[in-house]
């Protein structure tokens, strides 16, 4: 489909789709049904805004074709930079943001880094919003320890953009592709390290490293549907797999009587602990561990859960998991995937040694532009939903 809006697309990579958003929710439709529709009813696809919906930006830092400091994105499949000075994707004032921090950088001469040479400083920009709250966090990342003039820069960058409410950096020396290095500390500049944010009458917490949504209003969408389809009385014992920063499992502890949270990575587990103790939500827990060892432990101990929130990453779930959730025993299983292939698999699993049914399915445009759809779908233990 030829571009009929950004002239970087055919180039930077950024987008999948370009023109028309109804044909873009057409194809993302087929793609939901192609994988879910075996199973049952799939509902319309719920679309999304399809500009500055982005809460969260990342720039990588080098030098144009006349040699001048640039932001923007790595081509497809390449490692060439192509400069972007303003995306239609990112929040209202991220551009305007990265101009400031270019200019910065070019006062206080620090140098993008070059990883064949290991020279220079730095080598990504991440910028995260609020949506709510309009505040807004800058992360640093060089590929070094030399910081020229931080002071003076920090102190620049926070005079021009009094949005920012904190400044954060880190060194990241590793040759692979990882942006951020999860071994590696991060540093204060400016501020407490974290900006606030709500969603679904929640107070948040994001820091640098913080698992967080991408489009932010699209995820109270995501969110009230999976907590609707679990049929919360408060009387139900809900574990919530997978469960990153816990905010799904926040916004059902409301609803519910006990909330589990497994997570393996031990910062998101930080994060939603915080989380928990900032909204006063006592009746929650969350555990540092492999969904998949933590399940098959507790399905050893006898245990049972009434609702099983599920979110893995792309890759889906393993037999592990799925087999020592069927021991725990569910009434609803509330599975929400950003990749419905995996979904497919994991359901078929399901459905063949446990005693589900598929009742319904969701897709949502958690990203338009992009070829990602998410769906939500619900399988309850056959006969529980008519009782």
């Amino acid at each position: 489909m030829k571009d009929k809006t950004c002239p970087l697309a055919p180039y930077c990579g950024g987008c999948d789709f370009v023109g028309s958003y109804e044909e873009e929710l057409a194809e993302k439709t087929r793609v939901a049904c192609r994988n879910l529709k075996g199973f049952g009813p799939v509902a319309s696809i719920i679309g999304s805004e399809t500009t500055r919906y982005r809460d969260k930006v990342q720039a990588v830092v080098g030098y144009d074709r006349k040699g001048d400091i640039c932001t923007g994105l790595y081509q497809k499949n390449s490692h060439r930079i192509v400069p972007v000075k303003d995306c239609a994707l990112e929040f209202e004032g991220a551009s305007e943001i990265l101009r400031s921090i270019r200019r910065l950088l070019k006062t206080y001469k620090i140098k993008p880094y070059d990883e064949d040479l290991k020279s220079g400083n730095i080598r990504y920009i991440l910028l995260r919003r609020g949506h709510i709250s309009g505040e807004v966090l800058v992360f640093l990342i060089f590929g070094r320890d030399e910081f020229p003039s931080s002071k003076e820069f920090v102190n620049a960058l926070k005079q021009m953009h009094p949005e920012i409410k904190t400044i954060t950096y880190q060194v990241n020396d590793r040759d692979d592709s990882m942006v951020i290095n999860q071994d590696a500390p991060i540093k204060v500049l400016y501020g407490n390290g974290y900006i606030n944010d709500e969603l679904c009458g929640l107070k948040i917490r994001l820091s640098s490293a913080s698992f967080y949504q991408i489009n932010s209003k699209q995820t109270e969408v995501l969110y009230k549907i999976a907590v609707k389809m679990a049929r919360l009385t408060g009387n139900e014992r809900v574990l919530d797999a997978y469960s990153g920063t816990g905010t799904i499992g926040l916004v059902a502890a409301k609803k519910a009587k006990e909330v589990v949270c497994v997570e393996l990575n031990g910062k998101a587990v930080e994060d939603a602990k915080e989380n928990a103790k900032l909204n006063n939500i006592e009746n929650i827990s969350f555990i540092a561990a492999d969904a998949s060892v933590y399940c098959k432990e507790a399905a050893k101990r006898k245990e049972s859960f009434d609702i099983a929130f599920l979110d893995p990453p792309r890759a889906g779930s393993d037999e592990r998991f799925l087999s020592s959730l069927i021991k725990l025993g569910p009434k609803n299983i509330v599975y929400i995937s950003c990749n419905p292939h995996t979904q497919n698999r994991d359901i078929k699993y399901l459905l063949k040694f446990g005693p589900y049914e598929v009742y319904g399915s969701q897709p949502i445009d958690m990203f338009p532009r992009s070829n990602h759809v998410e769906t939500v779908v619900l399988m309850s233990r056959v006969n529980t939903l008519d009782k």
